[in-house]
């Protein structure tokens, strides 16, 4: 097994192979899981510093610093399984061979990018922004070569899959957001 740092390396430059490579080795998706984990305390911290910044406390800021935390796991899990259902089901290509694990992995480490949204605090508010903007559409734009890579497909087919998976999740996530609570 490849050592993390290469393969976070190799998915951050968007190198196929290393997504290849990925795919094919079913123990990285402890490697993958771990990349998630660090994207995911890396806006953490950024959200907490940034909150402190602006005078949130308490229970308030918890909540912030929770919800930026784990809005990136959850994002990979229900996008990598709604990526999968719509590449495998309807954009399978001829060579598409792929399960739900292996989209896991690659999607994973296409999260690699995301740790640079560490420095999303920093001042001025624009250099934060921009770091956390590019971050975050390089972390869209792996996510892109790693579904064309788990799903054996063409770049067109790969990002059709990735903006219906968006579009799936959103919907969701907004019908969750307007359904009425249980009295």
């Amino acid at each position: 097994m490849k050592g993390l740092l290469s393969r976070m390396l190799g998915a951050s430059l968007l190198r196929a192979h290393t997504f290849e490579e990925v795919e094919a080795d079913p123990k990285s998706l402890v490697q993958a899981g771990l990349v998630v984990a660090l994207a995911c305390a890396a806006i953490a911290a950024a959200s907490e510093v940034q909150g402190l910044q602006a005078g949130v406390a308490g229970r308030r800021l918890v909540l912030q610093v929770l919800v930026a935390g784990l809005l990136p796991a959850v994002g990979w899990l229900l996008g990598s399984a709604l990526a999968y259902m719509v590449g495998a089901s309807f954009l399978r290509g001829p060579h598409t061979a792929t399960d739900y694990r292996e989209v896991l992995r690659t999607t994973g480490f296409a999260l690699s990018p995301g740790i640079l949204r560490a420095f999303a605090w920093l001042p001025p508010a624009p250099l934060g922004l921009g770091i956390d903007l590019a971050a975050t559409l390089w972390m869209l734009v792996a996510g892109v070569v790693a579904v064309r890579q788990a799903l054996d497909f063409g770049t067109w087919a790969a990002l059709g899959t990735c903006l219906s998976a968006a579009l799936l999740l959103w919907l969701l996530m907004w019908g969750l957001s307007v359904a009425p609570l249980p009295a």
